[in-house]
């Protein structure tokens, strides 16, 4: 499996621990690459992206996600986790959550709304850098987090959202959640009822808790800062992939920056223009492989290559393999 230099962030190294966990309990082989992560404080995102889709393939378990997140435990989540844990109520505890998310995913915003009846918990994402698994697992994560770690025993979920398509048995996940599940939908997502946030949380301790905060926001301040600028210039190369319109000049006129500003603050990050998108098409090129429907021409376009020849002699690159080698061994 190819690692992939991320504009998207990095995981908490436990998340590592849990999938292995998850091979063992299960016998399973655990992937070369889960190895390969052991005992490291973070990985990159596409890394863990790659290792859900590689147990996905193989195992061709149903709800995989919900399967895995039972087997995650309070150090999985590291500081975050007895962080939370030491809140006087749920409201506090998710607050914290959300403050400290990004020790746990760097690289996909948790978004909170709140109106009299109901709290809502996005995950903000596009779709094309996730798939069900993905989706399944941050989800099934915070539902566990909520039950057995905060010890809220009767969290009565109002709804759940996916934003892929319905799977064969849509029982599976509303046995889960206990609630309505629907697929498809604008954004992943979980609703609950707003009075919950006044839940009081058993391990609570303030001063626990304000320790534990200096040591999140240590680690938080270590973590590459990621601005508004990186998300939408992520989406206005996402836009300009099939127009074939990937130019700096172009970009930068979407964003409303100059060229050159545009470049100082990719430079900030030891990157480039071309390096950015680069790392866009190759991890889109891994999605639309395993799609065995979309044929290579079609991939290319879909990526922005005027012509197929130029899209394999990326990959190449990227890889060593040829596209059709890489389909040959990862899909299947």
């Amino acid at each position: 499996m190819q690692q992939i230099t991320s504009y998207q962030g990095s995981v908490y190294g436990g998340l590592g621990d849990l999938l292995l966990r998850y091979c063992q309990a299960n016998q399973l082989p655990a992937p070369t690459q889960l190895l390969h992560v052991q005992n490291l404080p973070r990985f990159d995102y596409q890394v863990w992206y790659q290792l859900l889709n590689e147990l996905d393939q193989q195992h061709n378990q149903p709800a995989l996600g919900l399967d895995i997140a039972q087997y995650v435990e309070l150090k999985h989540l590291g500081v975050l986790g007895y962080l939370a844990q030491s809140c006087e109520h749920l409201g506090e505890a998710l607050l914290r959550y959300h403050d400290f998310y990004r020790l746990i995913y760097d690289g996909s915003p948790l978004i909170f709304n709140k109106n009299q009846d109901h709290l809502i918990i996005g995950w903000d994402v596009p779709k094309v850098f996730t798939t069900q698994v993905t989706n399944e697992i941050a989800i099934a994560i915070m539902y566990q987090f909520l039950r057995h770690f905060l010890h809220i025993d009767d969290v009565a979920l109002i709804q759940v959202d996916f934003m892929h398509p319905a799977p064969k048995d849509t029982m599976i996940y509303q046995r889960y959640f206990g609630c309505p599940v629907l697929f498809s939908q604008p954004t992943a997502q979980i609703v609950l009822p707003s009075q919950i946030l006044s839940k009081p949380i058993r391990h609570a301790d303030q001063t626990l808790q304000h320790l534990l905060m200096a040591q999140a926001q240590t680690l938080l301040e270590k973590l590459p800062h990621t601005t508004q600028l990186d998300e939408r210039l992520q989406q206005a190369i996402l836009k300009q992939l099939q127009k074939q319109q990937l130019n700096i000049e172009v970009i930068a006129t979407q964003l409303h920056t100059s060229v050159r500003q545009l470049q100082r603050h990719l430079q900030s990050q030891n990157t480039t223009f071309q390096a950015r998108v680069q790392a866009i098409r190759q991890m889109l090129a891994f999605k639309y492989l395993q799609d065995p429907h979309l044929s290579l021409q079609e991939i290319a376009l879909l990526l922005g290559y005027s012509e197929q020849s130029a899209f394999q002699r990326a990959f190449k690159l990227w890889t060593q393999q040829t596209p059709q080698q890489w389909r040959k061994h990862n899909v299947m």
